[in-house]
């Protein structure tokens, strides 16, 4: 087996708790990350020989390689959302020129036109049922996960998402002048989709921590206006927050794109517990260990762009960095800065989780 796990961690999901919600102090560092691209997944089970004894004709085989493979590499936990639905959108695919390349090639969202962009199509849009949705891998994982590891329950709340996706960037931006109605009707849809989800997800006591995904943002600001951010995007959250508190969870917000102008509403008003996605260029994570990293955790931000880039003595120099500032006090978790992408060099990435299984050591 490789240097980089000479030293091993177990699953501990109060441990990660612990640090998430700083209630008491870290015993060693706990990793996250939003998710790790299906290459780099298939490529590690093949280089650590972690599919012995599985069958892929198995039902449950997918299910089984995600619990081995997140337990190997360090992590306390497996995400998971409610069985999968199908949202249409119009995509535009290019060739893969990733080291693990993927062959089907890379889809983006039309940032133009939408599948919805008048009342016509809105009507005839095959909306998901929420009535219908399953919960079967839910199921699954609650009967047969360790029990050292949890459920973060993941797959809602895409707000500010797929108002832009389902209507297309530029389409939703003239939306909100002159066909403003629109766009809350379709927000409406996406807040029934978001909360029939949580509901369910919420219903199973593996889950200890629930996750949003909603990119608001780029490289210099919001999406939308702050006013508008507030009307559909902010007011989903909050209910949603809600609604994982009043069951006892965390809930942890991943969004990429600068949001200093409604960071104090992402605090006060919607009041997460915990923040994901850290660019350099936008705002790097141990800036703000001092400032909003003492209301709520810090979760990531060893920048994509740095791991592309970087040899692996800087990956573990930078690492160390941010584990000296970041951990003390509690409140943070280690990993990318946003996923392990299919373009990171494996090597970068594995010398990132081997220093901080040696961090504290």
């Amino acid at each position: 087996m490789s240097d980089y796990f000479e030293i091993r961690v177990e699953p501990d999901w109060q441990g990660l708790l612990h640090s998430i919600q700083r209630t008491k102090p870290a015993e060693r560092v706990h990793f996250v990350e939003l998710f790790l691209d299906a290459e780099v997944q298939d490529t590690l089970c093949d280089r650590f020989g972690l599919l012995s004894g599985l069958s892929p004709a198995d039902p449950a085989f997918s299910l089984k390689k995600e619990v081995r493979l997140q337990s190997f590499l360090g992590y306390d936990y497996v995400r998971c959302k409610i069985d999968p639905f199908e949202l249409p959108l119009n995509r535009q695919r290019v060739e893969d020129t990733a080291a693990l390349k993927r062959t089907s090639g890379r889809d983006f969202v039309d940032e133009t036109q939408g599948p919805i962009t008048n009342w016509e199509e809105f009507e005839q849009y095959p909306w998901p049922d929420p009535r219908g949705f399953t919960t079967n891998t839910l199921e699954w994982y609650e009967e047969n996960l360790p029990d050292t590891m949890c459920i973060i329950g993941s797959g809602f709340g895409h707000f500010a998402e797929y108002l832009t996706w389902l209507m297309g960037y530029t389409t939703f931006c003239n939306a909100l002048l002159e066909q403003r109605d629109l766009v809350s009707a379709i927000y409406e849809k996406i807040r029934a989709i978001c909360v029939t989800s949580l509901e369910l997800i919420t219903q199973f006591s593996r889950v200890k921590a629930v996750w949003a995904s909603d990119d608001m943002g780029f490289r210099g600001g919001l999406l939308m206006s702050p006013a508008d951010m507030r009307e559909f995007v902010l007011r989903g959250h909050k209910e949603l927050a809600e609604l994982a508190h009043n069951k006892g969870l965390p809930y942890l917000l991943h969004s990429c794109g600068n949001l200093s102008l409604i960071m104090d509403e992402l605090l006060d008003f919607v009041k997460i517990d915990a923040k994901h996605s850290f660019e350099d260029t936008i705002e790097k994570v141990t800036d703000v260990k001092h400032t909003y990293g003492q209301r709520i955790a810090l979760l990531g931000g060893i920048d994509v762009d740095f791991l592309c880039r970087a040899t692996p003595d800087e990956v573990r120099k930078r690492v160390r960095y941010t584990l000296d500032i970041c951990m003390p006090g509690g409140g943070y978790c280690l990993g990318t800065g946003n996923s392990v992408a299919n373009y990171i060099p494996l090597e970068n990435y594995l010398v990132m989780l081997d220093e901080g299984r040696r961090y504290c050591m």
